[in-house]
């Protein structure tokens, strides 16, 4: 089984890109995040063309989370573990497909350290962490991907001392990521790749890309099972290149399942 996340960064202005990456690499199971639609603008009938299932739960302009699927689409839930108050925007997904629990997620950016986007990211993290105890076992295959907002160590970010005091490396937010890795959930992609500098979002401004200046945000958390059936993980840069293409790109693992 072939999974991968990407955070397309407007669907619409990225679905070009979409098919033919979808053509090239073939992924049983897709995850989208920022897909910025709203669900009646989803073009679900056309990945059926490319024989794809599809969930997706979006909000207009606005975040807009969903999954792709060639090996079916069951028990889908929406969103987190209910809280006061509810969450109204739209940063979360989950479907069982070919046996694998699978949720697409959204992680809240957080701005600032001390922001109120800040504190509500925290409480995010915490719900998800939540959501899995309540709705998941670790007993069964489960991949939770997509984009989380939080470079889990220091060889994910171009340049430490350039984000000391920032969001996406503070301890709050890295504490909390390591709880929700504490259910039972590796990150897939360190278990074949041990080397600082490799990123999967890189600014649009100042030349980012080229300047190698980027983040590993986008993540693959997975059950042992699926961690120990992995052949292989890697990020498309290409994807990141060529004519309007996001910010990010898309982030791959192979599973060998039985």
């Amino acid at each position: 089984m072939r999974l991968a996340t990407w955070n397309v960064n407007s669907l619409k202005v990225r679905m070009e890109r979409v098919e033919e990456w979808l053509r090239l690499f073939s992924p049983d199971v897709l995850c989208m995040q920022e897909t910025k639609l709203a669900d009646d603008a989803f073009p679900g009938l056309f990945f059926e063309t490319l024989g794809y299932q599809s969930v997706h739960v979006g909000q207009g302009q606005w975040n807009g989370v969903a999954i792709l699927s060639r090996v079916g689409i069951d028990d889908v839930e929406v969103g987190l573990v209910p809280d006061d108050p509810p969450d109204a925007e739209a940063r979360a997904v989950w479907a069982t497909c070919g046996g694998v629990r699978v949720a697409s997620c959204y992680v809240p950016n957080g701005r600032a350290v001390g922001h109120d986007h800040y504190r509500y990211k925290l409480r995010w993290l915490e719900r998800l962490r939540r959501s899995l105890d309540e709705r998941c076992d670790p007993g069964t295959p489960t991949a939770v991907m997509g984009d989380f907002n939080i470079a889990p160590d220091d060889r994910d970010v171009w340049s430490p001392a350039a984000f000391d005091g920032a969001t996406h490396v503070s301890v709050p937010e890295r504490e909390a990521y390591a709880r929700i890795l504490d259910w039972g959930l590796e990150d897939v992609f360190r278990r074949h790749h041990d080397q600082a500098g490799l990123y999967s979002w890189w600014d649009y401004r100042d030349g980012a890309f080229h300047k190698r200046m980027g983040l590993r945000i986008d993540l693959v958390l997975v059950t042992p099972d699926l961690a120990g059936a992995s052949t292989r993980a890697f990020v498309d840069r290409n994807a990141r290149k060529g004519k309007q293409p996001s910010d990010h790109a898309p982030v791959v693992v192979d599973v060998e399942l039985p």
